[in-house]
């Protein structure tokens, strides 16, 4: 072999050895750091303080489901509204 075809065969060994090294790709990213990140979004969002009582509303009235976002939506709305209607129906509701 002559030291020319030599050369050439190092070469072309170090470019496929090479060429597989940088072929492969980084691991992903954990996926549960994403969800963690959205999820410490959710549980960190501040709750106003008609929100806080309207729940306790509704937690009082013993309401769930469809019937406690319904309550909670009005008993919001109305404490915007700046009346003292919502602590109104829970007085009446302990006679």
């Amino acid at each position: 072999m002559t030291l020319a075809s030599r050369l050439a065969a190092v070469a072309l060994a170090s470019l496929l050895v090479t060429g597989t090294a940088f072929a492969q790709t980084a691991a992903p990213a954990a996926k549960s750091d994403a969800k963690t990140d959205a999820a410490a979004t959710k549980t960190t969002k501040e709750r106003t303080a008609e929100s806080i009582e309207c729940s306790k509303q509704a937690d009082a009235k013993g309401l769930k489901g469809k019937e406690r976002k319904k309550f909670r939506r009005e008993c919001k709305k109305e404490a915007k509204a700046g009346s003292a209607a919502p602590a109104a129906p829970a007085a009446a509701d302990k006679k």
